[in-house]
């Protein structure tokens, strides 16, 4: 007579369990998209942003998906004589990263190019914002999303409409619609410059 002896390693797992662990693997591996807009106006610009671009590229959970052009564009809140003028730019990037992560990495990478928060509006080496994270929106003083003053922002609104014509701004509408609203005045675009995509 044999008898069989009763490996633990082959039981059925409980369908509740298998359930459990697919829904925690799709969080994991579905990424959300993200929306991240750059600017700098001192030092030396374009190599600025190249380098917060490739930052992000090597954040764990993050890929870098597109970069827009480059834009040139006046100094937002402020006398234009004032200040030198901004280069700007947006990536979309897909990530694992929750948006109260996502958000300390791009102040890391703003602290990683000597950024200096010293005054509303002031000039900075870089500036990493994130302008929408998903269909996600939040009005936690923390982290506003979509960002409160993306709709208002021909800086922002035409790089994101080069590399996403049919994106959409959370409670806002889409972002062709919202830049014909605005307009392109002082936000002219620099196509002697290029941005490149984190191979």
């Amino acid at each position: 007579m044999n008898v069989t002896h009763s490996d633990p390693t082959v039981q059925p797992v409980p369908a509740a369990v298998v359930e459990a662990v697919d829904a925690a693997d799709v969080t994991l591996s579905n990424p959300k998209w993200a929306v991240i807009a750059l600017g700098a106006n001192l030092g030396n610009r374009l190599e600025t942003l190249q380098g917060a671009v490739d930052a992000l590229e090597d954040t764990p959970g993050l890929r870098v998906k597109a970069v827009s052009g480059v834009y040139e564009t006046e100094p937002w809140g402020v006398d234009p004589d004032t200040q030198p003028a901004y280069l700007n730019a947006v990536a979309l990037v897909k990530t694992t990263l929750p948006p109260s992560s996502l958000l300390e990495r791009a102040h890391a990478v703003e602290e990683a190019f000597h950024r200096v928060r010293e005054e509303r509006w002031g000039a900075r080496t870089i500036d990493v914002d994130i302008v929408a994270y998903a269909d996600v929106v939040s009005d936690d003083p923390v982290l506003t999303l979509p960002h409160p003053r993306a709709h208002e922002r021909a800086f922002v609104l035409a790089p994101w409409h080069d590399v996403d014509p049919e994106a959409q701004l959370p409670g806002h509408g889409t972002v062709a619609s919202l830049l014909a609203a605005v307009g392109r005045e002082g936000v002219v675009p620099r196509a002697d410059l290029e941005l490149r995509l984190p191979e």
